[in-house]
């Protein structure tokens, strides 16, 4: 790494020099800085990896739900509607929408990736939903990104979310 130093003469006039600087403790920086920006995207990327219409299973950490899980202890169950699928959609974006904390950094055909961050340490859970036209059903899954347990938030966030989907339904 090059740097420009001002450095003061033997006579007392200022020049400036060009360096090298190879510390290993300056190039153990340059290597953890390298490092830290391959983890975050690859971590970015194994998020939203995978084909659209297809939701990843459950791990075995108790910090996600999903209505394709079939244990008692990852399984919820999906949204339902009874309006045309397009409209459910949009509802379903609006209920988002009214949520604090939430990005939806993706979205394509029937399939919607939506971020909720914590409020004090920004903790982020992905959450994601695939329209099943047809049967008239909203899959979905909601998983932490880090940790083990969450203490039932993904579980309760889905929750919420459903009463406010079916709350909007009825008016």
């Amino acid at each position: 790494m090059r740097h420009w130093i001002t450095r003061t003469g033997n006579n007392g006039s200022l020049r400036q020099e060009d360096i090298e600087i190879n510390h290993p403790v300056v190039t153990s920086i340059r290597t953890i800085r390298l490092a830290s920006a391959i983890l975050l995207l690859m971590s970015s990327a194994s998020s939203a990896g995978h084909p659209e219409d297809v939701l990843l299973p459950c791990p075995a950490s108790p910090n996600c739900v999903s209505s394709l899980a079939t244990d008692p202890r990852h399984a919820i169950e999906p949204f339902t509607f009874e309006t045309p699928p397009d409209l459910a959609w949009e509802r379903l974006k609006t209920v988002l929408g009214s949520e604090k904390r939430v990005t939806i950094p993706g979205e394509k055909g029937g399939y919607l990736r939506a971020e909720f961050r914590s409020l004090v340490f920004r903790f982020v859970d992905d959450v994601e939903f695939v329209l099943v036209p047809d049967q008239r059903l909203i899959h979905v899954r909601s998983a932490s990104r880090t940790g083990h347990s969450d203490f039932g938030v993904n579980r309760k966030r889905i929750e919420r979310l459903r009463a406010r989907f079916s709350a909007l339904a009825a008016e």
